[in-house]
Parts: structure tokens; C-alpha cells; sequence
């Protein structure tokens, strides 16, 4: 290939994995395989000097433009920083700062976080503007998100700040948020992020700052940008900020030779995994503002700046075998399982391969030697094959199955789709129990009911559906090995209490494909009940807030079943709800801009049943007492630390009437029953 057509080849690539990372928050390779492509196409460029183009590239920072949000320009354009995996590189940078400063100077070192970069910008004290990197010349407007960020100050705490500046920093997702979201996605059968940095940066793009605030993200703020900035440092200028309530990472150190820097990467490449949120690597600043002005920018990054990039961990391991699973959905998951390894301080043996393309990619082996790393350092897979390492003797080429594993039925796959699929829904034994498990859980029908309990029941034949839960009854369970009186007895009524369970979190217990949580809500609320959603046409379901061409085909898909009706006519028989209560539909927005926090118990309505209202009626639900509080909803046997801390901040109480009243729902004419553990004290 001759070097104009590798330049085009290279472009085009380089193209095709910026808009996966920065706009699809989807990447298909490492930073490191990215970052190899990008110096070969500078290289290429500098030798070839006639294929110069001002769209390469190189000559522009990755784009993370979103077209659903409003655009604006950057008043200082978002520059990348050169990155450097070796030390030699680092040494190199330092003597170029040297050699062109020709006078002491200082490198202050700071952690590089693995997240989505965000400009603040600050009017008098207040927040006024959020905005993406985008391309680095004009982003996207998501100040609504960034305010639900409660690392990140509205209004700033002391006066001593410029009248207007910006200041820039990442969007993270903590390690525990993300493992909790990685959990209840893979319960749904959704795609899995591949570590913070995408999750943080799909979680920014969320049309919904509602769902954005559930997500708990966090930041870390390091540049300042101003006219009038009174610090001559770098440094003194994030302890400025640090003064003013921002966020500023106290894991930096100022640095007076290359010796310094060394230790402080060392250290961080190690003691960085105990961080709570993910890191990358270290960014090296020369700390004068004075010398970085002198040093200037280049057309795509500082010269006074550059992130030295950690290593992910990587083992080599032999491949023993290939498996399948069989989802819920009847998605059929590839999992590599190799001889143990240790990565990131734990022991590792198998790999989601994901789908029939990633294995076709890798060209895969039994016995194989793989490499294995932890993406995101905690979701192991497989990237590579040490080809030098594969036997002389014939080796057995994984290819994708194309029957299911357990029952037998030949595989589809439907276009547009990485998955292949088991088509046998009703008669394929994980996905049986694969439904009644996802209707069991929490987030929907609440039975108190796990894995192991859904697999006696069905394997003894006892249930065959969701709706047999409903038949059950204590005798025959106290039948079964191991259960006696108290545990049938505690299930049946765990059972019985689901009836009341509403609407919204009936329709997401059914497993209708694409509609979770959020989805089953909005349907809810617009169509009220089961019989008016199933009637409603592609164009009223396309037309409800946040349902796409997809979700509102797969619910018509859904109720074109007759034996998906049959199956919510047995389930209402049994009294279980279908109906969103006419006492807790929307009655407008009076509630809008407040936060209330509930606490104790109640005579007339659950815990829920007042946060759905809350919701619906404009407010947020605070999960804790704090000064942005507007009411505690108390009930009897109020958690003593809430009552003390509202009763400190002068914070109003309401009661279960007095909050009815304020949003014009009626008293029911007889109490609800109680909940289960509602007298215990919390």
C-alpha cells in the first residue's frame, strides 16, 4: 500500500473509532491500539507533506457531539494532550521544556481520571453553563446533567473568584456505581460498558436529568481559565478553586526533576487501585502560567503539557474451552474459559466473548494461548492470540454454535444484530426460568423469592410460568426438602403482597425486550392501564416521551402473542394490578423544584405509592435530610437521625394529610394494610 492510500486508510479508521468513543461511548479498541494508529498517521503526514488535510485527524480533537443537544461554542478551545506510554518519552518531554524555557522551572503531576471532560462555566459565583468537549471548537450544552452532580458547586462558597471563568475537569462514575449498574444491566440482558469512562459519558448524554441524578456521577476538576485570574501557578490556582468549593484532587505533588516525576508515576501505577474511581495515567504541567504561555499550543494540544498512560494489566493463559449461555431473552453469550491467571489482584478463568464476530475476529483455537485483560481493570476479556505460541499440531478453530445448548433449536439471527438467539421461548428451560426470576426480583414484583428457589420449583415441575407463583400454595412447598412451615408460610404471603404492586413495575416485571424501568414508567403513565397499551398503535407509542421505533415495535410485537395475552389475563384473574391508581396520576407540575424526604410509616399509602406521587406531582425524592430539603413527609416511627437533622436545619414536616391535600389527592375511605418490615425502625 502505497503512502497516500495508508494515510486515507488511516484517517478513515481513526475516524470510524472517534465517533465510537466519543459519540457512541462504544470503543471498539484500547487507547493504546488508537493512539499507535494516530502516531503512524502523523509520521506519514510529516514525510508527506502534499496529503496535508485540515478535516485528518490529527488536526482535531475526537468528537463527542450529540445531535439532541443545544451547541456552543468554546470561548478557549478544549485541546487533547500529546500522549506517552514510556518513561523515555517522558524524558523527552522534559528536556524539550527545558531547552525551550532555558530557566528553572516546576512539573506539577496529577492523577489523569478516566472520565468525560466537561467545561464549567462560572458568572458571579453560579453556574451558568456546562459544556462538552465536542470537537474541541464547540460541544454540547448538558448543564441540566452536570447540575445533578453534587460534587460540582452551584453557587460557590467565598467571593474572592473572578466575576466570569471557566474551569474544566472530568464527569466520573465511581467504581461501586459502576459495578451496581454493570449488575442490574446484565440482569436486564443489556450491553455491559466496558468501563467508567464509557459509562460516565453515556450516563452525560442522557436526555433525562431525572435518570442522570440516579447514576451518582462525580468529578474532578484541574484547569483553570480566565482574563482575570489572580494565581501566577497552576498549583495556586486549583488551590484557589480548591477555596471556592470545587472538587480538586489532593493526589498531586509539584515536581523539580524527572527524578521526582519518576517516583510519583511509580508509586501512582500501584496505589491507584485503591482509588474509588478510575484512572489511566498521570498528566505533567509545567506549573508557571507565565512559562506555559511562553511555551504556546500546537494546532492540537499544549506544549507545556503531556499524560503519560498507564499499562493495562495483561497475562498470557491457554484457552481450554468455549461455552454458551442462554439469557433470558434467549440470547446465546460465548464465555472463554482458560487456565487461572491473576489480574488486577484477582484471580481470573473465564471471559464473555460476547458474540460470533468478536471470535471470528480473534481467530480463536482450542488451546490457544490468549492474552486476557481486566477492561475498565474489572470486566476480564480476551484481546489478543500469541499466534508465535499455536501448536504445530492441528488445533481445533472455535466457531459460534448454531444449535442452542440446551434445547436444541437451530439459532437465529435477526438483522442489525451482533447476538444469535434461541427462538424456542417457551419450551428452552433457562429462559423459563430466566422470566420468572427477572418477575420475582426487586426493582419488580418484589417476591421474596431467589436463583435457587426458581430452579426448585421449576425443576419439580411445581411452576412452569409467572403466573403459577400465583397457585402456590404452603403445602406445596412444605413438601420440598428443606422447607418447613415458617419459609412457606413467609413465600405464599410474599406472593399474595405482590397483587399490589404498581403498575409500572408490573409492566417491567412482564420482560417485554428494550422496555426497563424508566420505559415501563413512562408507558404507565401515559396509557394507564394494560388494555389501552396493548391496543395503542406504532404512532401513539412513538409519540410517548423516550420511546423510539425499536421499543414501540417490541411491545406491539409483544402483545401480537396470544399467548403473551393469555398470560396477563390469567395474572389479572389472580388480582394482580394492571391499572395505574387514579389516586396517584399526574395532577401537574406543584411539587415542581421541590425536594421532599419521607420517613416512618403511613396509614393511607405506602412508602412507594408517596414517592410515585412525588414524582408525578414535579418533586424529587431526597434519599437523605440535608439544607436542600423542602419537606420531610413524616409517618409514625420516624427514623430518629432524619427527625434530628430536620429539626437542626428548621426543615417543615408534613404529614400523610397535609400532603394529600397539597396535591389534591383524596383520603382513601379505609387504611391500606401494613407493608412488610414496615414497623421496623430504620
Amino acid at each position: 500500500m502505497d503512502a497516500k492510500s495508508r494515510i486515507e486508510f488511516l484517517r478513515n479508521e481513526l475516524e470510524k473509532h472517534n465517533y465510537n468513543y466519543y459519540v457512541l461511548s462504544a470503543p471498539e479498541i484500547s487507547d493504546y491500539e488508537f493512539d499507535q494508529l494516530m502516531k503512524e498517521l502523523q509520521k506519514l503526514e510529516e514525510e508527506n507533506p502534499q496529503y496535508f488535510d485540515e478535516n485528518s485527524p490529527t488536526q482535531r480533537v475526537g468528537n463527542d457531539i450529540s445531535k439532541e443537544f443545544e451547541q456552543v461554542f468554546h470561548k478557549y478551545p478544549m485541546l487533547s494532550l500529546g500522549n506517552t506510554y514510556s518513561e523515555g518519552e517522558i524524558s523527552d518531554f522534559y528536556n524539550r521544556v527545558k531547552k525551550q524555557l532555558n530557566e528553572d522551572f516546576e512539573i506539577v503531576c496529577e492523577l489523569k481520571f478516566d472520565g468525560t471532560s466537561i467545561s464549567l462555566t462560572y458568572e458571579d459565583g453560579r453556574l451558568i453553563q456546562a459544556v462538552t468537549r465536542g470537537d474541541g471548537e464547540k460541544g454540547d450544552d448538558v448543564t441540566a446533567n452536570v447540575k445533578t452532580i453534587r460534587s460540582i458547586p452551584l453557587v460557590l462558597k467565598n467571593g474572592d473568584f473572578p466575576q466570569e471563568f471557566e474551569i474544566r475537569g472530568e464527569i466520573l462514575m465511581p467504581w461501586k456505581v459502576f459495578e451496581q449498574l454493570n449488575k442490574e444491566r446484565e440482569e436486564q440482558e443489556e450491553p455491559l460498558f466496558a468501563n467508567p469512562r464509557n459509562a460516565a459519558s453515556g450516563t452525560l448524554k442522557l436526555q433525562n436529568s431525572k435518570e442522570v441524578a440516579k447514576r451518582k456521577l462525580d468529578s474532578y476538576l484541574y484547569f483553570l481559565l480566565g482574563d482575570n485570574l489572580s494565581a501566577e501557578t497552576h498549583w495556586d490556582a486549583l488551590d484557589n478553586a480548591k477555596s471556592w468549593g470545587f472538587k480538586i484532587s489532593d493526589s498531586r505533588k509539584l515536581c523539580h526533576s524527572l527524578q521526582e516525576i519518576f517516583d510519583f508515576i511509580k508509586y501512582w501505577d500501584v496505589e491507584r487501585k485503591n482509588l474509588p474511581v478510575a484512572t489511566d495515567g498521570i498528566v505533567l504541567k509545567v506549573n508557571s502560567l507565565r512559562q506555559q504561555k511562553q511555551l504556546g499550543l500546537t494546532a492540537k494540544s499544549p506544549r507545556w503539557a503531556i499524560a503519560y498512560k498507564f499499562q493495562a494489566e495483561r497475562a498470557c493463559t491457554r484457552l481450554k474451552e468455549v461455552t454458551y449461555q442462554v439469557g433470558r431473552t434467549g440470547a446465546i453469550t460465548p464465555v472463554a474459559n482458560f487456565d487461572a491467571v491473576q489480574l488486577a489482584g484477582t484471580q481470573v478463568k473465564r471471559a464473555s466473548l460476547h458474540n460470533a464476530d468478536i471470535i471470528e475476529q480473534l481467530d480463536l483455537h482450542i488451546g490457544d494461548m490468549v492474552y486476557v485483560e481486566k477492561g475498565g481493570e474489572i470486566i476480564p476479556k480476551i484481546v489478543g492470540v500469541n499466534k508465535d505460541e499455536r501448536s504445530l499440531f492441528e488445533m481445533e478453530k472455535v466457531c459460534f454454535i448454531t444449535n442452542c445448548p440446551e434445547c436444541g433449536d437451530e439459532l437465529v439471527r435477526y438483522e442489525g444484530e451482533a447476538a444469535h438467539y434461541c427462538p424456542n421461548e417457551d419450551g428452552c428451560p433457562p429462559q423459563q426460568k430466566g422470566k420468572i426470576e427477572h418477575f420475582v426480583g426487586r426493582k419488580a414484583m418484589n417476591i421474596n423469592m431467589g436463583e435457587e428457589t426458581v430452579d426448585l420449583l421449576f425443576s419439580k415441575g411445581i411452576i412452569k410460568d409467572i403466573a403459577d407463583l400465583y397457585l402456590l400454595k404452603e403445602s406445596d412447598l412444605r413438601s420440598l426438602e428443606r422447607w418447613g412451615d415458617k419459609s412457606a408460610k413467609n413465600l405464599v404471603k410474599s406472593i399474595e403482597e405482590s397483587k399490589k404492586t404498581p403498575f409500572e413495575k408490573v409492566l417491567f416485571a412482564l420482560g417485554i425486550r428494550y422496555v426497563g424501568e424508566t420505559v415501563a414508567k413512562k408507558l404507565a403513565q401515559t396509557f394507564k392501564n394494560i388494555d389501552a397499551l396493548r391496543e395503542a398503535n406504532f404512532e401513539q407509542l412513538t409519540s410517548t416521551d423516550e420511546i423510539g421505533d425499536v421499543i414501540a415495535q417490541s411491545v406491539i410485537d409483544y402483545f401480537k402473542k396470544e399467548k403473551n395475552v393469555q398470560l396477563i389475563e390469567r395474572l389479572k384473574s389472580y388480582g394482580v394490578n394492571f391499572e395505574l391508581s387514579a389516586q396517584i396520576e399526574k395532577q401537574g407540575d406543584i411539587l415542581s423544584g421541590k425536594t421532599i424526604v419521607i420517613s416512618g410509616t403511613f396509614e393511607w399509602f405506602s412508602r412507594e405509592e408517596l414517592k410515585q406521587m412525588i414524582e408525578l406531582n414535579g418533586g424529587k425524592n431526597g434519599s437523605s435530610v440535608s439544607a436542600k430539603t423542602d419537606f420531610l413527609l413524616a409517618g409514625k416511627n420516624i427514623g430518629p437521625s432524619k427527625l434530628e437533622k430536620a429539626k437542626s436545619l428548621n426543615i417543615n414536616f408534613l404529614t400523610e394529610e397535609e400532603f394529600l391535600g397539597m396535591i389534591n389527592v383524596e383520603i382513601p375511605q379505609t387504611p391500606k394494610e401494613p407493608e412488610n418490615g414496615e414497623y421496623v425502625l430504620f
